[in-house]
């Protein structure tokens, strides 16, 4: 099955934001676009809009004046339904309420060819049950964009129970043709994008609830450590605390409020303030001109120390053995199993986050996970009440000779980045093995959806089979409540595929 072709006309129903930025992406594709909205005059409204658009892009030498005349040419607002009868493809794009939908394509059924594809572009709401009331189902596919869709490259296809293999695969070709990446998936809550990407806000948000650090010290160590382009608490003031906290409650109550989707407290105090973000004026944040953004908690200077020892290689943490001794500090090497942390002259340890806590073990540091310990420039650790002031500061110097900023956080099981991490590959092995879509489109639609640094999957790669189990299984057994116990699949992937390769049972 083929990308729709050119000629055929594309129809947007609805002309907000999202529905105005769709209808640019099919008109600059090449096709004749309709606009059509139940609002009078909106329609009218949205295509001048685009245009406007679209005078911007050549202003910026971005599109050629040409391809601009030709595109305002195509672009037709229309007063009726009744006027998209010969379109080949139907996007609505309306308010996101199941029973206005349903209502839309149930009218559109009686207008449109037989063989014209319906897609929604929704993305809260189930495909299956948007397309269960039609005669025919199978032609209606899920085709969610990003905002703003002109500039996102990710769509993501969804196939409901009923959708045709060959409705999809036109869609997915369709997307392709006009540019974007698809990512093929199953109609599961939150799609790929908004089901795995839960845990990056909701780890946050816990370990302010525990009050182990503020929201600018757990954005820095997410930018500066975790290499994530934003930290969970500007995100989502940038996003709006209604609409971040709406999609959230949504996909927890789709999954039969599952606690591992379980809603922030603090996150929904803020809503009822209406600290909604940057479009109030408040959020986490104080976005009023003028005002100050928080510093991060940054650790004063301390003396690095002249040795350290290392038992084991550090696991995903290696790279810091040759950034310690290019700092011209002394590793001393011991072979040890497992081995995941380094002994100070002080005789306290530094550990990799592992899913424990400090207050278990005499004199520790817990150090948290980077991207890439080369290239972070901050790293977060943590202490407990039994960690001598001497290793702490010992553990600071040796970062900060390293040429990092240290953050000191409270003694929580995971961190930040670790805990992050941990449960966003548990969730991508988890939509796989449930047939949700594939490790690769995961990876892609976590990158380009969201602008992860890398994929959950890649993170995988990089830290080790094991790694993300043992975070979640230590933090598990902390907090018994089930919202980090690992899934079968993680537990499969981790340990299962080993002992066949080992030829155990």
């Amino acid at each position: 099955m083929t990308a729709l072709d050119l000629s055929s006309p594309v129809a947007v129903v609805g002309t907000g934001t999202m529905g105005q930025g769709i209808a640019q992406v099919a008109l600059v594709a090449g096709h004749p676009v309709r606009l059509y909205d139940a609002a009078a005059g909106r329609a009218r409204d949205a295509a001048a809009a685009i245009g406007a658009r679209l005078d911007r892009l050549v202003e910026k030498g971005k599109l050629p004046g040409a391809d601009r005349d030709a595109a305002r040419a195509r672009l037709q607002p229309v007063e009726r339904l009744t006027e998209l009868a010969d379109c080949g493809l139907v996007v609505e794009a309306v308010l996101e309420r199941l029973d206005v939908k349903q209502e839309l394509f149930g009218a559109l059924e009686d207008i449109v060819a037989d063989d014209c594809l319906l897609a929604t572009n929704t993305s809260s709401l189930s495909v299956t049950a948007i397309g269960g009331p039609l005669r025919h189902p199978g032609r209606l596919v899920g085709l969610h964009f990003f905002n703003p869709a002109p500039l996102m490259p990710l769509v993501e296809v969804v196939s409901g129970f009923a959708t045709d293999v060959t409705s999809a695969t036109r869609a997915y070709e369709t997307a392709r043709s006009w540019g974007k990446t698809p990512v093929a998936c199953a109609d599961t809550p939150g799609f790929i994008v908004n089901r795995i990407a839960r845990p990056f806000y909701a780890e946050a948000f816990a370990v302010h609830e525990a009050q182990a650090a503020d929201p600018a010290t757990i954005d820095a160590i997410l930018r500066e450590s975790g290499g994530f382009r934003m930290g969970a608490f500007e995100l989502t003031d940038l996003i709006g605390q209604d609409v971040n906290e709406s999609v959230t409650h949504s996909v927890w109550q789709s999954f039969f409020q599952d606690v591992r989707f379980t809603p922030s407290l603090a996150q929904r105090r803020l809503v009822e303030s209406g600290r909604l973000g940057r479009k109030t004026g408040h959020g986490w944040y104080d976005h009023a001109e003028g005002a100050e953004r928080p510093e991060p908690h940054t650790a004063d200077k301390e003396q690095p120390p002249a040795y350290v020892v290392a038992e084991g290689g550090l696991g995903p943490a290696a790279e810091l053995l040759t950034l310690i001794r290019e700092a011209g500090i002394q590793v001393r090497e011991e072979d040890e199993d497992n081995g995941t942390r380094l002994v100070l002259p002080s005789g306290g340890q530094l550990v990799l986050a592992d899913g424990q806590t400090g207050v278990e073990f005499r004199d520790v540091v817990y150090f948290d996970l980077a991207l890439d310990y080369r290239t972070a420039t901050r790293v977060a650790l943590s202490a407990s009440p039994d960690t001598s002031p001497r290793t702490l500061a010992e553990a600071t110097g040796l970062f900060q000779a390293l040429g990092k900023d240290v953050s000191v956080i409270g003694d929580v099981p995971g961190m930040i980045v670790a805990r992050t991490v941990a449960r966003l590959i548990d969730l991508a092995h988890d939509a796989v093995a449930k047939g949700v879509a594939t490790e690769e489109d995961i990876d892609t639609a976590m990158r380009l959806g969201v602008n992860y640094p890398v994929g959950p999957f890649e993170w995988d790669r990089r830290l080790g089979r094991e790694f993300a189990f043992d975070v979640l299984d230590e933090m598990h057994e902390r907090d018994p409540s089930g919202r980090y116990a690992p899934s079968l699949a993680l537990y499969r992937h981790a340990y299962a595929v080993e002992d066949r390769r080992e030829g155990t049972s």
